[in-house]
């Protein structure tokens, strides 16, 4: 996703979570350490395949139980401990396993945490570097997994927490998630299958 970046704020300056909330569903936004970042809209390839990943996962992770499987939107609070929110994230595609959310939690917050599996789709114009700073801190503040999908290249780089290292799947390939969603597998043909254009 092709971000635009607005003046950093200083520790003192911080966004409140209601602060933040207020913004309001129209505002497509992240924050960065501490930096507020507007998210420009994408185009239909890229949401056909967030879809694609979103409707494999969920079929799995609902037959199973394992929690819950969320479309692009749900905003997460990588530091939900910290003064002020200095971590706001918001994958394509993501699951938190069951067990995560306590029974009395307000449905219409953010998710307080990183998500277990965060999914990116890389989009036309994304700045590498943003992509992976954003990659480091899902993983730094816990997510097991992060899957940057690649379109024009037709490839998943798994990024793995567990060992620190980075798988790539290629044209053909079939994705092994291992421990996180035990004996899932994401082939990758059916990730960048798009309607009408087999």
């Amino acid at each position: 996703m092709k971000m635009a970046l607005r003046q950093p704020r200083t520790e003192a300056k911080l966004l409140t979570e209601a602060e933040l909330m207020a913004l309001g569903s129209d505002a497509r936004v992240e924050v960065l350490g501490g930096e507020v970042i507007n998210m420009s809209p994408n185009g239909v390839q890229h949401h056909l395949i967030a879809v694609n990943v979103q409707r494999l996962l969920d079929a799995y992770v609902l037959e199973n139980g394992l929690g819950f499987v969320f479309p692009d939107g749900l905003l997460y609070l990588l530091d939900a401990n910290a003064r002020g929110v200095k971590g706001a994230q918001v994958p394509d595609v993501s699951f938190v396993r069951a067990g995560r959310l306590p029974a009395d939690f307000d449905m219409r917050r953010p998710f307080p945490g990183a998500p277990d599996l965060a999914v990116e789709v890389v989009s036309p114009g994304d700045d590498v570097s943003v992509l992976l700073y954003r990659v480091r801190r899902y993983l730094a503040f816990g997510t097991e997994q992060v899957w940057v999908v690649y379109p024009d290249a037709g490839e998943v780089h798994q990024y793995l927490r567990e060992d620190a290292s980075v798988r790539t799947w290629q044209p053909g390939e079939t994705l092994d998630a291992g421990a996180l969603l035990p004996g899932f597998a994401l082939p990758l043909d059916a990730v960048f299958k798009l309607p009408g254009m087999e």
